[in-house]
């Protein structure tokens, strides 16, 4: 009798007695909820072979019981019997691929175990969750003796339902033929040899968003308009020479020449309008990308690339000083195979995806955005000031205009009414002048008149503010209203570090709130302003290569701030401790 049994305690110190952590994953080509499923499946099709790996959750692991170590299955099932006679029934029975129809076969797997790493979206940087469930790495290799024109893939079973819950994304030559989904009942892939970017599913809910081989993006923002291309140079070898011809890989030392080609092309192909004005583009950035499971990340240093998927992802942009009430983009490449392009239009609201065709070749952004959000600087309430500058001179006019004006009246001369109106202007004009610092009697502790809380947060906010236009002078003078001339440069490098990825070819993230979390305030020894150890955190958003990603980052830090003419400026700074926080709706 065969006994089914979860894993509590003791099974889950099985599969974590080999435990090791998995490279880093980014940014994922297609969010989907696929990519929650507690069982994960990459296929990669290639000349010779399929290779599938598995990260296997707890709640799958019977599903997959026959690949698991003996240990396992013997706690799963009460049936000690090793992996090599379970194999073929893996194959057979569980877990099968089929070449034009006839199963493939493969060695032993190889098996490893450990927890499941959540990983950012955008880097593939770990995120800080202290427990994950443990997951079984599970890795084969089918052999692949002719190129076959179809590829079936069944998950494992019962009562004529898939018995786990299974993500996966399939790769032939390199290039995803699917975004992440459920792997369903059976599913068949018809593979296209000589350009493996046009295989694809069978099923049309497995066919991928981008489909394309050239895609195009347009982002409207507060301050500034950005057009991306995600393209294939051997797509754009139809109407420019990239001297691709007869070659099948762009070797690293040709990648500069040929951006260079790309963009001096792609410029003036695709004219943007904003509010009916055409719109002159500056080039942002262009790199060659890399597309996989859950990462789209920039190739650098540079590599010999494949043709066939290598792809360069190519980003221009214009500024703007208000938020537009439409913008466009025409496109006009067509050629026999590309008669379809993926397009989307983004703004805070999210992205409106379209496809273009030689009928209806124009991408339209309307400003729909009824209460958009306003990035603004913070007005802070000035400091009190502890001293008070007394006018001597100005002080001095007065008095004596009172004392002439006094004695005319009793007198009745009015001569002296006169001579006194003329020391009132003196007074006026010298009140500029001759003026002696004194205790403002008004001014009390700093802790006690100031709200440091405000102030904290005010500058903060308006530090990242800073960073919503791109010209460095833009940043810098408005910068300098929130820190002083000796900390500027170090608090520009520090926040621009911060809002780049680096991965991502210098991608910036768009600040959209600054939160202060917590703030322990004093007065300084000195007494002019006060010092602060504070939690704050930052959250933005990326948008690039069609997607857009939220991240917040977590700062701790020692403030100094002291009042400059008559405002509050941070004049000394120092991060103890900086953190990425982690999506709590992602696992």
């Amino acid at each position: 009798m065969k006994v089914r049994r979860s894993l509590p305690g003791a099974a889950t110190a099985l599969l974590l007695s080999a435990l090791a952590l998995s490279p880093a994953r980014g940014d994922a080509v297609v969010v989907t909820q696929a990519m929650k499923a507690s069982t994960i499946v990459e296929i990669f099709v290639e000349r010779g072979s399929v290779r599938v790996e598995f990260e296997i959750g707890t709640s799958d692991v019977h599903a997959f019981r026959n690949a698991m170590p003996d240990a396992v299955y013997e706690h799963l099932t009460g049936e000690a019997l090793p992996l090599a006679e379970r194999w073929h029934r893996f194959l057979s029975e569980d877990f099968i691929v089929r070449a034009d129809g006839k199963p493939l076969s493969a060695a032993l797997p190889k098996i490893e175990a450990r927890r499941r790493v959540p990983r950012d979206e955008i880097t593939g940087e770990p995120l800080p969750i202290a427990e994950t469930e443990p997951v079984i790495d599970l890795a084969f290799t089918y052999t692949l003796p002719t190129r076959p024109k179809t590829l079936t893939i069944r998950p494992p079973t019962e009562d004529g339902r898939v018995s786990a819950s299974i993500g996966f994304v399939a790769y032939h030559d390199g290039i995803p033929a699917t975004d992440f989904r459920y792997l369903g009942l059976e599913v068949t892939l018809d593979l296209d040899w000589e350009d493996p970017w046009y295989s694809q599913f069978r099923h049309r809910n497995l066919r991928r968003r981008f489909a394309a081989p050239l895609s195009a993006f347009l982002y409207v923002e507060p301050f500034e308009v950005r057009l991306e291309f995600v393209l294939r140079p051997k797509d754009l070898q139809h109407w420019v020479d990239l001297g691709l011809e007869g070659k099948r890989v762009i070797a690293a030392g040709e990648q500069a020449a040929l951006k260079e080609k790309v963009v001096a092309f792609l410029r003036d192909k695709s004219p943007v309008t904003i509010d009916g004005k055409p719109a002159k583009l500056a080039l942002d950035r262009v790199h060659f990308i890399r597309r996989t499971l859950r990462m789209t990340s920039v190739v650098d240093p540079p590599e010999d690339l494949p043709l066939l998927s290598a792809t360069l992802g190519v980003i221009f942009y214009a500024p703007i000083t208000r938020l537009p009430q439409e913008v466009t983009m025409a496109w006009d490449l067509w050629s026999p195979r590309i008669q379809t392009i993926t397009a989307v239009a983004t703004d805070e609201a999210g992205g409106l995806p379209s496809q273009l065709t030689p009928a209806d070749p124009v991408l339209t952004w309307t400003n729909f955005l009824k209460n958009p959000t306003a990035f603004a600087l913070t007005k802070i309430a000035p400091p009190i000031d502890p001293n008070f500058a007394l006018p001597t001179l100005s002080a001095a006019s007065a008095l004596i205009a009172i004392g002439l004006a006094i004695f005319a009246v009793r007198r009745g001369r009015r001569r002296m009414l006169a001579v006194a109106a003329g020391m009132v202007a003196a007074a006026a004009l010298a009140w500029p002048h001759a003026r002696v610092t004194i205790p403002n009697p008004f001014a009390g502790p700093i802790a006690i008149t100031t709200d440091t809380d405000a102030v904290v947060a005010g500058l903060l906010n308006n530090v990242y503010r800073s960073f919503d236009r791109r010209e460095e002078s833009v940043v810098y003078d408005r910068l300098a209203r929130s820190i002083t001339g000796d900390l500027l440069e170090t608090v520009y490098l520090h926040v621009r570090r911060g809002t780049e990825l680096a991965n991502q070819g210098g991608a910036r993230v768009k600040v959209q709130q600054v939160d202060l979390v917590a703030l322990a305030a004093r007065p300084s020894e000195d007494g002019n302003g006060f010092l602060g150890e504070c939690t704050w955190n930052v959250s933005g958003s990326v948008g690039h290569w069609g997607h857009v990603h939220t991240r917040t980052n977590q700062y701790r830090a020692k403030l100094r701030v002291e009042p400059h003419e008559g405002v509050w400026k941070i004049a000394a700074m120092e991060v103890l401790e900086e953190a990425r926080l982690a999506d709590p709706s992602r696992r």
